[in-house]
């Protein structure tokens, strides 16, 4: 078996500073949501660690989740492949193509068996034997079968590999499935979204490179560090929620003001991810900050799941009863008191009297 040398040896031969490595341990820990001091233990463990092979499948997909990795910018996508795992095939970003990309490939899979890591991204069709989708002669289900013999550990990034996503959605022609529908016998880590973050991408890839274990996770097996929490328990229009104040349309007052999107739609609270806290493109923003509600792209059949601008059914907290409760009493005092005017103004014309200054000042109301 091929000896491949560890972190620590490859970014001396590289001229990279036990500094910058150190820059690069802390920011790994804060995706992590490991607190600062973990950095030298975090820097231990990887320096001791061989750079690990890494193998990427992409099937029925659109390349976003692609696109998303190397826009990520903690760690740099050219830092993690080049510094910390060996990405030694990538349908999109290897130099190599045709039956070299396979052989080696191939021969990756043999010398590391039960050491490389396995990433998906993209949903595996089975219908008609899985003619819909081929690579180098091979249908997607038999490369993921072959591929996934060998692997310590399967990370399915992207919605469609994670839940089969839009490939998946009806009618479902191909019969796309998941990842976790054929692999029975491998852990899988679940990294949904379409596309997912990139710093939650490369934070998961830090976590199992750091420890050589899958991260903690959820019910529906993606990491608890990201997917933990709903967008709307993170996100920063939840006290207008709260409070009951809505946007009714996505150009009137409430939404300038930056009022609750949950009326027009926004699914952030059936929705896992920390979209709301990681946010996109270096932190930048995100689309509810952006003006457009969640779309829940993270979470299940997502596409078949009703209108995109239709409020989802869901329990209202606490203070989110006290908050309607409070503006549903505003709107019935306010109807008792315009009924009350109504009646005051009808006795007046009825009697031939004026109106009384606290009764026009009642009228203003």
């Amino acid at each position: 078996m091929s000896k491949r040398p560890t972190v620590a040896e490859h970014l001396a031969r590289q001229g990279v500073s036990r500094r910058a490595f150190l820059k690069f341990c802390a920011a790994t820990a804060s995706m992590m949501a490991l607190p600062p001091g973990m950095a030298p233990a975090i820097a231990e463990a990887l320096g001791q660690r061989r750079r690990p092979a890494v193998i990427w499948l992409s099937f029925q997909e659109c390349t976003g989740c692609t696109e998303s990795l190397t826009r990520s910018h903690s760690p740099t996508i050219e830092s993690l492949i080049f510094d910390v795992i060996s990405l030694d095939y990538h349908h999109t970003l290897q130099a190599a193509a045709g039956d070299a990309a396979e052989h080696h490939r191939e021969r990756v899979q043999e010398e590391f068996a039960g050491e490389y890591l396995l990433i998906v991204d993209g949903s595996i069709p089975i219908a008609d034997g899985g003619v819909y989708s081929t690579i180098a002669g091979m249908t997607n289900l038999q490369m993921l079968e072959e591929s996934a013999k060998g692997a310590a550990a399967i990370v399915a990034v992207g919605s469609c590999a994670a839940f089969g996503g839009i490939p998946k959605a009806n009618p479902n022609p191909t019969g796309a499935v998941s990842v976790a529908d054929i692999i029975k016998d491998k852990p899988i880590i679940n990294v949904s979204g379409c596309p997912p973050i990139p710093v939650v991408i490369t934070g998961v890839l830090a976590h199992y490179l750091t420890f050589g274990t899958i991260p903690e996770l959820d019910k529906l097996g993606r990491p608890t560090a990201f997917y933990g929490e709903t967008i709307h328990d993170r996100c920063y229009r939840r006290p207008f929620y709260d409070q009951g104040k809505f946007a009714k349309s996505f150009d009137d007052a409430g939404a300038r003001n930056g009022w609750c999107l949950y009326e027009l739609g926004c699914k952030g609270p059936t929705t896992y991810n920390a979209c709301a806290t990681t946010k996109w493109n270096e932190g930048t923003s995100w689309p509810v900050e952006s003006g457009h509600g969640c779309l829940g792209c993270s979470e299940p059949d997502f596409w078949d799941a009703g209108s995109f601008y239709k409020a989802v059914s869901m329990p209202i907290s606490d203070l989110g009863k006290l908050g309607l409760a409070a503006a549903a009493a505003g709107a019935v005092a306010g109807v008792a008191v315009g009924l009350h005017n109504r009646h005051v103004k009808a006795g007046a014309k009825a009697a031939h009297k004026p109106l009384t200054a606290d009764e026009l000042e009642g009228d203003k109301s």
